[in-house]
């Protein structure tokens, strides 16, 4: 196949009504539209409920008043312009504020509006910040997607980053294995640069792909699945769960028994987060939890390593479980140490879209039910 032609504008996408064009036009003004054939391809226009269209065709409901923009405060953890440090050992270099394609329930979607400056193109401070903390050992080239650019841009940063004797693992944060895998699959230079930088000695580069859903696993892109594991490049999988294209555990649980059969381990079923314009993509937490537990009693194991979790403000919340009348939740991450591995048990709240619903009521369990060592009263 040639390479994909990206599409820009709604009014090109000649299998939408004039009507839908207009209200997508609409929302576009708002929120950025961008997309390419190939991708495009992957969508049953016959059906107004098609997955693949749900995710990248801009929507009226984006509209409605609901959330903000920087749904997690990352703007708490920016140290230097371009780079966020939230976790000890991680550190996130916004490399780009470009994608393949913008999702529409995207979480960054204030980095693609003209008045973003949390995105720099020269990243040398970044750099140097990484260098002066030797506890960070994991780099998250993030965005925007850093595959998206050349690799004679991508590689300078790569270069740089492994220099720094305590930065081990190189993350890179990429849809381009769903939107455009030609872009892995069709560039040697792509190829020569994960030979020199993701070795054994040196450490892996881990490709976090964004699959969310099995429809996206075409032929095309497991070729470029395969392509970055055979240039040593590690990949594993991590999603949103998404009203209307993987709400249901039969679809969830294919699409992670399709990426454990191509060697991609499910990371991180993230909870939507409240941004600006994700209302109607967004499932209510109790509703999502159950959906991701049923879909684990259809996988094996190598397929049900997944953590439902929420990114907040303060960390890494996991949803343990739920009782008929409790919720459970656990700091897998937080950017607060002290934090970590905290338990905490909430009434259920059918209605909470986010950690904030439990913790603004103050509806919590008294400590006496767990041990109190194990309790974080929010």
């Amino acid at each position: 196949m040639p390479k994909p032609k990206y599409i820009t504008s709604v009014k090109k996408i000649e299998a939408l009504s004039e009507e839908e064009r207009t209200v997508a036009a609409k929302v576009s003004e708002r929120f950025v539209f961008r997309t390419n054939d190939y991708y495009q391809g992957l969508i049953n226009w016959d059906d107004p409920d098609d997955p693949i269209r749900r995710l990248v065709i801009p929507d009226a409901t984006e509209l409605n008043e609901w959330g903000r923009l920087d749904a997690s405060m990352e703007e708490l953890y920016t140290q230097v312009p371009g780079l966020e440090h939230k976790y000890a050992d991680t550190a996130l270099l916004l490399c780009n504020d470009v994608c393949g394609a913008y999702c529409r329930f995207c979480f960054r979607k204030r980095l693609f509006m003209d008045e973003n400056d949390e995105v720099v193109r020269d990243v040398s401070a970044g750099i140097d910040y990484i260098r002066a903390h030797p506890e960070i050992s994991n780099v998250l080239l993030t965005g925007g997607d850093p595959l998206i650019m050349s690799t004679s841009k991508l590689e300078p940063i790569i270069a740089q980053l492994r220099e720094i004797p305590h930065v081990k693992i190189i993350r890179l944060g990429s849809k381009i294995p769903a939107f455009n895998p030609f872009r892995i699959t069709e560039d040697p230079s792509l190829h020569a640069m994960f030979d020199r930088y993701s070795t054994t000695d040196a450490g892996r580069i881990y490709v976090m792909c964004h699959f969310n859903h099995p429809v996206e696993l075409t032929p095309e892109a497991k070729s470029g699945l395969q392509c970055l594991q055979d240039h040593s490049v590690a990949t594993i999988n991590q999603t949103p769960m998404i009203r209307g294209v993987n709400d249901d555990p039969r679809i969830l649980s294919e699409l992670f028994n399709v990426l454990s059969f191509l060697g991609v381990p499910p990371y991180y079923v993230f909870q939507c987060r409240p941004t600006e314009g994700n209302e109607s993509y967004s499932v209510p937490l109790e509703e999502a939890f159950e959906i991701f537990q049923e879909s684990q009693e259809r996988v094996s194991g190598l397929a049900k390593r997944a953590r439902f979790s929420m990114s907040h403000a303060t960390g890494k919340i996991e949803v343990l479980g739920l009782t008929q009348e409790n919720i459970l939740l656990k700091y897998h991450r937080a950017a607060d140490s002290a934090r970590v591995g905290k338990i905490l048990v909430f009434r259920r709240n059918p209605s909470a879209f986010w950690f904030d619903d439990y913790a603004e009521s103050r509806d919590y369990i008294p400590p006496k039910l767990v041990p109190v060592e194990s309790i974080l009263v929010a």
